[in-house]
């Protein structure tokens, strides 16, 4: 097991900070297989959000709860105990104080000397000014990377998750056309706002962009520019074209609220065309 119980507190060497349906659950299996970069057994450490994005912080309890139960079932499923080790750590990431800057340093305790550690949390993305200054501050030498997804399919994968969750269908398209005017859609895919944000405080050799739509095509290509830019050794990954989440075929979007969604976004791709190039959005899908 790549655990080192008697490791020191650290911060991370990289941070994948979405966008959110986009890839990073992806991005995230991937690189954990990498003997070069340890990652916490559970995805998204949401650190930065919870300190910066007050109406986080009601669900992410709930969020290493889940994650914590989520560990001890794996453990449970292959008939095994789990590691004293493992549940130690386990117990004290969900015990209070947690979110203090002792605290994330403790979330990568764990990783062997010489590697490299990585947290990938979308939800970074959409941190506000104040946010990134403290980001700028805490982790001056750390590394980013921020997948960029067509803004009308990533809207239209979020809102079919969030309908999933909450187990609603709607039945009419009245009922589509409110959905989509949900605030939460646009703002996590508000690359106009926050892709200015994250480029004032880091420059290319510390900000990696990528779009979507490489994943599919060349997925192993995707992992290679990761790679180099993390200046890690090139790796042979498992299972690199499979799908991490399948869409809900059942929730078909009506073309009336797709295009209401393209016409609220509009603003999006022009700002993405004028920032990284028509050749860049091209590779959305």
């Amino acid at each position: 097991m790549n655990w080192d119980p008697e490791g020191k507190p650290r911060k991370p060497d990289f941070i994948g900070i979405g966008a959110q349906k986009a890839g990073t659950t992806w991005l995230s299996q991937m690189l954990s297989q990498h003997p070069e970069i340890w990652t916490p057994p559970f995805k998204e450490v949401q650190f930065f959000n919870h300190r910066f994005i007050e109406e986080h912080r009601s669900w992410l309890p709930w969020h290493f709860k889940r994650a914590k139960a989520n560990i001890q079932k794996r453990y449970e499923t292959r008939g095994e105990d789990v590691p004293r080790e493992v549940q130690k750590y386990l117990d004290r990431i969900t015990r209070e104080p947690m979110f203090t800057n002792h605290w994330y340093k403790l979330v990568f305790s764990p990783a062997p000397a010489g590697s490299k550690t990585l947290d990938v949390t979308p939800e970074y993305s959409t941190l506000p000014e104040e946010g990134l200054d403290f980001i700028a501050k805490f982790l001056p030498d750390a590394k980013f990377v921020y997948i960029i997804r067509h803004p009308v399919d990533r809207a239209i994968s979020q809102l079919k998750m969030n309908l999933t969750r909450k187990r609603r269908k709607p039945a009419s398209i009245e009922q589509w056309l409110a959905e989509v005017e949900d605030p939460v859609l646009v703002d996590r895919g508000d690359y106009r706002t926050y892709v200015p944000r994250w480029n004032a405080r880091f420059t290319a050799d510390r900000m990696l962009y990528l779009p979507f739509g490489m994943i599919a095509r060349d997925p192993l290509g995707v992992l290679r520019r990761v790679e180099s830019f993390f200046g890690i050794a090139p790796f042979d990954y498992r299972d690199v074209g499979k799908k991490v989440f399948a869409s809900d075929n059942t929730l078909v979007v009506p073309d009336k609220a797709r295009a209401a969604l393209r016409a609220k976004l509009e603003p999006q791709f022009a700002f993405l065309d004028e920032t990284f190039g028509k050749e860049f959005t091209s590779q959305f899908r």
